[in-house]
């Protein structure tokens, strides 16, 4: 039997995530609902679990794509689900552990995968947590910003394009406002990631930055590029 290849996370050698391993599955649910504006402790979960539930969805996927897709999809659930998850009321004697194999079990049982060719989402480019608060994060935007946002970075529309579709909605806006709304909107998301998040993906102390790196504005857009929207 092949041995499963799994996948590896730079995350959690920051710094910030390893300071969180002494901590209990428990301790780490418990500040991640006290700080929902922290990411850290859902990263740290993620981290300490990821190999587990990969090698769990090795078995049902037929291709690594599909399984590092579903990976994230199921860490996507998870991350919806953790804020209001009491796991007291789940059963008897249940722990986080008991909890995550369900919600795995689920996803893949309930998973209607598309075809290798159709995925897009590159695990490498755009780790689960990180995907989980910039989703996030995209929602929080204003409707106008978020859409440029998408149509830039995930269709890869032009300036000129993006100002045509507009103004066929009724916007009387020009390529060159769409190319500093853009980058208002790269900005913007930026901001609305949580400081831990923006330290362990994007690098640098987000409390000292006043702007967007070029260096964090680099990484911010290849990971919208690999960004599946729903």
């Amino acid at each position: 039997m092949k041995a499963v290849t799994i996948p590896t996370f730079p995350e959690a050698d920051h710094s910030i995530v390893k300071a969180l391993f002494h901590h209990s599955d428990q301790e780490l649910l418990t500040l991640f609902q006290r700080y929902p504006d922290s990411g850290q402790f859902f990263t740290a979960l993620f981290c300490r679990y990821s190999p587990l539930v990969y090698s769990l969805i090795t078995r049902s996927a037929r291709s690594p794509v599909q399984a590092e897709y579903l990976l994230a999809l199921i860490w996507r659930h998870v991350f919806h689900e953790l804020a209001g998850v009491d796991l007291r009321a789940f059963s008897q004697g249940a722990t986080f552990q008991t909890w995550l194999l369900a919600v795995t079990a689920s996803g893949i049982n309930e998973a209607e995968l598309p075809a290798v060719e159709e995925i897009h989402y590159d695990i490498r480019a755009c780790s689960p947590p990180f995907w989980c608060y910039l989703d996030r994060a995209l929602e929080q935007m204003s409707p106008a910003l978020r859409l440029m946002v998408v149509m830039a970075q995930t269709f890869h529309w032009s300036e000129t394009r993006i100002a045509a579709y507009l103004q066929a909605e009724g916007e009387e806006v020009n390529p060159e406002e769409v190319k500093a709304r853009l980058q208002e909107g790269y900005q913007a998301l930026e901001k609305l990631l949580p400081d831990d998040i923006r330290t362990i993906y994007l690098g640098g102390n987000a409390r000292e930055q006043e702007s967007v790196s070029e260096s964090a504005a680099d990484s911010l857009d290849q990971s919208l590029e690999e960004l599946e929207f729903f």
